[in-house]
């Protein structure tokens, strides 16, 4: 019965004590033994790419979208860093926005203001993209689509073609040797699907892809970086033609 009693008594003084810390001004982070400095902002890390010619324009765009942030609800501050230089008179630079709490993030990011900010800077950058962090750990893209995620890669159908390029040979290879060794012929379809799967990405991601890419890289150039017409033809009638005989040979094994 004592030791009923001194366990119960225990656990109040418990409750009591987390109660009182989660009471204070830090909130969780008292409960955590922090202070607010210690634990990281949610931020985002955007990426512009920038005509050389076309930089103070950018610097005067660039103030009024920190103007706008600072208006926001939440903001800490902004971290502009040196630009790198890349091919074809082009800058890229980067930008570092912190806030206090992922939802005051969302809010700006997703706000009227940066709207019409971005469309007003349409004709200072080439393209842009982003990534947000909250707590340190990196969350998620915007939930928005289009623009706010490309401009830095090749164009969509180049990727399409690159993909079904690695991908088409490792389906039909992998398809061809199971069916002989009869590896999942007891599995029930849902298992066997899964496996076959796993194999494929892992096969595509680690093996198959990295050399499609370093092959085609004259070709799969960033978007804005134009290509001339005769690699244009050249990467797309390879990369065509690599089909066409894949095609060929795999309808003559079977």
């Amino acid at each position: 019965m004592a030791l009923q009693e001194s366990v119960t008594a225990n656990i109040t003084r418990l409750r009591d004590r987390l109660r009182r810390r989660l009471a204070t001004s830090n909130g969780f982070r008292a409960l955590l033994g922090k202070e607010a400095s210690d634990l990281p902002s949610p931020s985002v890390i955007i990426e512009y790419i920038v005509p050389s010619n076309k930089s103070w324009a950018f610097r005067s765009w660039h103030r009024r979208v920190v103007k706008s942030a600072q208006r926001s609800q939440g903001f800490l501050r902004a971290d502009r860093y040196r630009p790198l230089a890349v091919q074809e008179g082009c800058l890229k630079w980067y930008t570092v926005l912190h806030f206090e709490q992922p939802d005051q993030l969302r809010d700006w990011l997703q706000s009227s203001d940066r709207e019409a900010l971005l469309k007003a800077g349409r004709d200072i950058f080439i393209s842009y993209k982003f990534t947000s962090f909250e707590t340190g750990m990196q969350g998620w893209f915007s939930n928005e689509a289009g623009e706010e995620l490309t401009g830095l890669g090749p164009p969509a159908w180049k990727e399409i073609l690159a993909v079904v390029l690695g991908l088409y040979p490792i389906i039909m290879v992998q398809g061809f040797v199971l069916e002989r060794l009869g590896l999942f012929d007891d599995w029930d379809p849902a298992s066997a699907m899964l496996a076959n799967n796993l194999i494929t990405t892992c096969v595509f991601t680690l093996v198959v892809m990295p050399r499609i890419v370093r092959w085609l890289n004259f070709w799969l150039r960033p978007a804005h970086r134009r290509a001339s017409v005769g690699v244009e033809v050249v990467g797309t009638v390879v990369t065509v033609l690599a089909m066409a005989a894949m095609v060929y040979v795999f309808s003559e094994i079977a």
